[in-house]
């Protein structure tokens, strides 16, 4: 038998270096190449002895020397490679373990030189690293690295994960380079293969003029390496045919002194890159390799006083930068996934909510999880004709794609419906059918609610949703009592609106079930909180003044606990300012070839109470020209009214539904010029379909 060499002790000869097992090595001299293996007293051969920390490689066909140690030697032969030991040449089955890597030797112990000590003349520091021993080490090794790769989710995750678990433990330094942009999926990049150094890592030293990668002649001015980046290239371009891209195409990795490597670092790391380079193999250039194509590079570095690399440190080297390629693969779909779960969201939801007359508005969105960044709750501002404005707020079934794609279509058609200006009740209604048409289980539930700041009044509609709370300016809270209806859906129901005071400085609150909700709480036990917790808010700021919109949003949401988040959350806060009837002028106008006249006597007066006389030639000319149109094909008294708010905005409304459309006049046209004026004198203008005709409307500055 022979002795066992741990994994970084190559015996002087007879050794084969390809060897997988690394446990026996099969010697013979011409004395012993045909003996008979010893046999233990029961039959058996003997096993080969472990080797010990100092122990010095025997000769086959020897003895090994006991020295000090009280045990009897140990005779090692060319037995078989399964035989079993002796009992009487083992009697102590005790074996120290070697001390595990990384871990520093205890105080006060003297630990015995090892055999690659002795033939390279290096030694380990005290409290330094240690190189791995045996193949045993580099499984375990390999497993701890790889699980804490895995551990990341993003690309910078798996990177560090990749740096932390092999700086210090398998190597001193690490620089991992990736693909600038990396590829994503089945995407085929055009253009030349860039890579971009992405992060380093070190081991840090007070002086690397003395423990540093370079010898102490080579260390560049100033002689303090703070940062390996300072000595690489950030960019890379990898030429065609090149020998960076050669060794990349090769995807095994290999060592800095090969020939094939030799030639790719300069490319890689740049001029000043080789000086980081060691001497011997204590580098290793390793191809990240994704499932498709190359996406970087990663380099492994040891310190010179450290014991070089050994070729089974490759498959190490190639098991860690597989895992990691595999990995950032993974973590660049997941966040094209997430990005496009996010745009998908963010196009669902309103960019920006509209400034409507009387009313100031405030939202909030959350989703259920980081990891499901979709759903189906929505909220939505619509201006309305008449300085209205209708707020809606939804929640479909589920947070998923799908989810969001059905909430998606419900908004339109909802945004459609307000557009037509139909009674709150009756979008819901036809919310209700689209919901059918799109499949028998879209369930969702609604609100729909329209505000006049001139009335100051609320119109709501319900659709199996959670009521509103409306918080009133002394600092009361009230959950409305609105008709909870069945969700939307369900089919051949019937819904019904109501109508209610909207005061001028109260708050109304809309929202969806996820914030009042949860595993831990249910609905009504949340609404209450709900409830309280504006009031609270309120009291903080006094009865004379609301709290404002957005501070009062964030405490609302700051209600929600540790385990509250089970469900995305949409959140619509109005405050109703409205308008006062000091501000509003409103006539009607019967269709006849007077009323054109007298529609500039009647603005001319108002703009007059209002302290508003310079705007009265523009006022008088729009106003005339809209009326005009409107009462050439009237059949029904027409409707002048002027608002006064931060503009001034004049409405006027007739009983025929066609819409009016700007148009270029001829030179031999009579008419057709009077929109052109209102285009270019109004600071903006419109015109909305209603139920019973039309409403055209032009704002202008009060300068």
């Amino acid at each position: 038998m022979t002795e066992q060499p741990t994994s970084f002790e190559r015996p002087e000869t007879g050794v084969d270096p390809a060897e997988s097992r690394g446990a026996l090595v099969r010697t013979s001299t011409p004395s012993t190449a045909h003996s008979t293996p010893p046999h233990t007293p029961g039959g058996g051969t003997a096993l080969p002895a472990q080797a010990r920390a100092g122990d010095t490689p025997s000769t086959p066909g020897t003895t090994a020397p006991s020295g000090p140690s009280k045990e009897p030697p140990v005779i090692v032969g060319n037995g078989p490679e399964h035989s079993q030991p002796s009992v009487a040449a083992e009697p102590d089955t005790h074996r120290p373990r070697p001390v595990p890597e990384a871990i520093p030797p205890q105080p006060g112990t003297e630990q015995p030189s090892s055999s690659a000590e002795r033939r390279t003349g290096q030694s380990v520091q005290p409290g330094r690293p240690t190189p791995m021993r045996r193949d045993g080490d580099r499984l375990r090794f390999v497993g701890a690295a790889t699980r804490r790769i895995a551990r990341g989710i993003d690309l910078d995750e798996i990177v560090m994960g990749l740096c932390r678990a092999t700086v210090p433990t398998f190597s001193d330094a690490i620089l991992v380079y990736l693909r600038d942009p990396l590829p994503v999926g089945d995407e085929r990049p055009t253009g030349p293969v860039v890579l971009r150094l992405r992060r380093t890592d070190r081991i840090p030293e007070e002086r690397d003029s003395e423990n540093g990668f370079l010898p102490a002649q080579q260390q560049p001015e100033p002689t303090e390496l703070s940062e390996l980046s300072s000595l690489t290239a950030e960019l890379c371009e990898v030429r065609p045919g090149g020998a960076l891209a050669e060794v990349l195409r090769g995807v095994r990795p290999v060592f800095a002194d090969a020939p094939a490597a030799r030639a790719a670092l300069p490319e890689l790391l740049g001029d000043d890159g080789q000086l980081i380079i060691p001497d011997g193999q204590r580098a290793i250039l390793a191809p990240l390799r994704g499932r498709r194509r190359v996406i970087g590079a990663a380099v492994f570095l040891r310190r010179p006083e450290r014991l070089a690399f050994e070729p089974d440190d490759l498959l190490v080297a190639a098991q860690l930068a597989t895992h990691s390629a595999l990995g950032i693969d993974k973590a660049v779909l997941y966040g094209r996934e997430a990005y496009i779960a996010d745009e998908l969201q963010r196009t669902m939801l309103p960019e920006t909510l509209p400034r409507p007359t009387g009313v100031r508005l405030a939202s909030r969105y959350l989703p259920a999880a980081e990891t499901a960044r979709v759903g189906g709750d929505w909220y939505d501002a619509i201006p309305l004709p008449g300085s209205r404005v209708a707020l809606v707020v939804g929640d479909v079934m589920g947070h998923s794609m799908t989810s969001a794609a059905i909430m998606g279509q419900l908004r339109t058609t909802a945004q459609t419906l307000a557009g037509l200006d139909l009674p709150p009740q009756e979008v819901l209604h036809h919310l209700d059918e689209q919901a059918q048409r799109l499949g028998t289980d879209r369930m969702a539930t609604c609100l729909y609610a329209v505000y006049d700041p001139v009335s100051h009044r609320i119109t709501i509609a319900n659709a199996g949703h959670p009521p509103p709370v409306l918080l009133h300016l002394g600092g009361r809270a009230e959950v409305l009592r609105v008709p909870a209806g069945a969700p939307i859906g369900v089919g051949g129901v019937d819904f019904e609106a109501v109508e209610l005071d909207a005061p001028a400085g109260a708050t109304l609150l809309l929202y969806t079930d996820g914030l009042v909700e949860s595993r831990l709480r249910d609905v009504w036990t949340g609404i209450e909180q709900l409830r309280e917790k504006l009031a609270a808010t309120a009291q903080l700021t006094g009865p004379d003044h609301p709290p404002p919109l957005e501070a009062l949003c964030d405490e609302v949401l700051d209600m929600l606990g540790p385990g509250d988040r089970d469900d995305d959350i949409a959140l619509l806060a109005a405050r109703f300012d409205g308008i006062a009837p000091s501000d509003v002028a409103y006539w009607f106008l019967e269709p006849e070839d007077a009323a054109p006249g007298r529609a500039r006597r009647l603005a001319r007066r108002a703009l007059a109470r209002w302290g508003l006389e310079e705007l009265s030639d523009s006022v008088e000319l729009l106003v005339s020209e809209v009326v005009t149109n409107a009462v050439r094909y009237a059949s029904r008294p027409v409707t002048l009214r002027l608002l006064r708010t931060d503009v001034l905005r004049c409405e006027v409304g007739d009983d025929v539904p066609q819409l009016p459309r700007l148009r270029q006049a001829r030179a031999t046209d009579e008419g057709g010029r009077g929109l052109y004026l209102v285009n270019r004198l109004a600071r903006r203008w419109g015109a909305t379909r209603l139920s019973t005709g039309k409403v055209v409307w032009f704002e202008l500055n009060r300068g």
